[in-house]
């Protein structure tokens, strides 16, 4: 029997590579983000390419609202997934607090932690009457350390990694599974969103060492969810081997 995996952010990046390496016979990948033609797109592809049953919700995280209704569109028999990937996130903005935009600091703690909570609380009681399942945060070297100018968006990783912590003793009676994945550099959009689609800037982040690909933390996902029952992996810190700390990276000359 195949399982049903649902995947937040699955439209790029980590959820996106997710999406693929959970593609396997007999699964359900619930894929869901706020862009619907990408989304729509991704389905049409593994579906292609796997024998995957794909559906397909377009929401946002931010929105207790959309979360609800986008959650009661599914079967009964969805609605308590065997996996639960919260990837769903972003950094906006390198500045330091006194010239911080406000704005994008309440669209990081809105996606990265209230968006995180939105989909857990809907999910669990699903998840607790059917005492099985396993909850996947994503959350960040930045949750570990915080760097020069990542002030917020530190704050809401580590937010995501006590989270964890909670979720782990107040989910112990009903046999579910919760693990964090905190990885460091990872080439995705989300050096390109932070500097609000500055290409150039975006590339020089990864300038001279060779960051994770999204295929990489996927994969490490996927080992994380494949191990017997009564084991669980709690929390994960996944580097580059270029990289030893938030801010130290060897850059080849």
């Amino acid at each position: 029997m195949g399982k049903t995996i649902f995947i937040t952010g699955a439209s790029s990046g980590i959820g996106k590579a997710c999406a693929y390496r959970f593609a396997e016979k007999g699964n359900t990948l619930i894929i869901t983000g706020r862009r619907a033609e990408k989304l729509n797109d991704l389905a049409i592809e593994l579906q292609k390419k796997t024998e995957a049953e794909v559906i397909v919700l377009a929401f946002d995280v931010r929105s207790r609202v959309e979360v609800a209704n986008a959650v009661n569109q599914l079967a009964d028999d969805h609605k308590a997934p065997d996996i639960l990937i919260n990837n769903a996130g972003l950094a906006l903005g390198l500045d330091p607090i006194n010239s911080g935009n406000q704005d994008e600091w309440e669209t990081m703690i809105d996606t990265n932690i209230k968006g995180l909570l939105n989909i857990t609380k809907e999910l669990i009681p699903y998840m607790i009457e059917k005492k099985s399942g396993h909850i996947l945060n994503i959350g960040s070297i930045a949750g570990r350390e915080v760097y020069m100018n990542g002030n917020v968006y530190c704050a809401t990783k580590a937010a995501v990694d006590s989270i964890s912590k909670a979720m782990r003793i107040d989910f112990l009676p009903y046999g579910i599974k919760v693990t964090q994945i905190a990885p460091g550099a990872v080439e995705t959009e989300f050096s390109k969103v932070r500097f609000g689609g500055d290409d150039s800037r975006a590339k020089a982040v990864y300038n001279g060492f060779e960051p994770l690909h999204p295929e990489d933390v996927a994969e490490v996902i996927h080992y994380a969810t494949s191990l017997p029952a009564h084991v669980n992996i709690n929390d994960l810190l996944l580097m580059p081997t270029a990289q030893a700390s938030a801010t130290i990276i060897h850059r080849k000359s």
